[in-house]
């Protein structure tokens, strides 16, 4: 996780999964999330891996594309608590999940961590092979909420429980910005935490893209900013 909440001072224990339920045409982690790059572990190793990163500081076990392993994480965790584990678990995805599975984890994951990508199905079709992504990510970021409330962050200024949302502002306005943050504004929360990034860049197939092929100018990420702020969201990370 790149947000202070997380990092904090010592950083977040993040784990990569191999694959993911998306194929982004501009993925920066092409080579783990679409040819799974990576190296198979058991439950136990991976309990061990989540004891060493705990012990070396880290402020959380930071999960990432977990959706298609969330048995093999559950089988993990019973030996990494019984061995002590208690820093919060992050469940940090691209948003795309199914309610239902997410009811599953309840009460097992302390952080959730969607992105939301794209309000129009059709832009995330094209460029996410995801046709109902909005329709998913949307019930799943309110289901999300319903289990672990605002972002509450400690005195140490470290995220202990709670939602973040993360939003990357595309060319062109494709990411529909300003549906979005009225969608979290009007349905989950206006204290909803999210984090406006600006670092787009046209990676891989993206490169050529007669739309998303070029990075954002500083007159687009000033106007889905304004877009953010005008829809209600009163906590904003840039």
């Amino acid at each position: 996780g790149e947000e202070p909440p997380l990092t904090g001072r010592y950083g977040s224990g993040t784990i990569f999964f191999s694959s993911c339920s998306l194929l982004c045409s501009f993925c920066q982690n092409y080579e783990i999330s679409h040819l799974n790059y990576g190296r198979e572990v058991s439950p136990l190793q991976l309990a061990l891996m989540m004891l060493d990163l705990q012990s070396a500081g880290c402020h959380n076990i930071n999960f990432v594309t977990p959706t298609h392993v969330i048995p093999q994480i559950i089988e993990a965790l019973i030996p990494a608590v019984e061995k002590g584990l208690n820093i919060p678990l992050v469940y940090n995805c691209g948003g795309y999940e199914n309610p239902e599975t997410l009811k599953l984890i309840e009460g097992i994951i302390d952080i959730y961590l969607p992105d939301f990508k794209f309000w129009d199905n059709e832009i995330a079709m094209r460029y996410c092979n995801a046709g109902n992504y909005r329709d998913y990510t949307a019930k799943a970021v309110i289901q999300m909420h319903r289990q672990v409330g605002d972002l509450h962050i400690n005195e140490e200024n470290i995220a202990v429980k709670g939602l973040l949302v993360r939003h990357l502002i595309m060319p062109e306005g494709t990411a529909g910005t300003g549906n979005i943050m009225k969608f979290l504004a009007e349905e989950v929360s206006t204290d909803a935490y999210v984090n406006l990034m600006d670092q787009y860049f046209p990676c891989g197939e993206a490169a050529g893209d007669s739309l998303i092929g070029r990075r954002i100018t500083p007159e687009e990420f000033t106007k889905a900013y304004k877009q953010t702020v005008n829809a209600g969201i009163k906590r904003i990370l840039i």
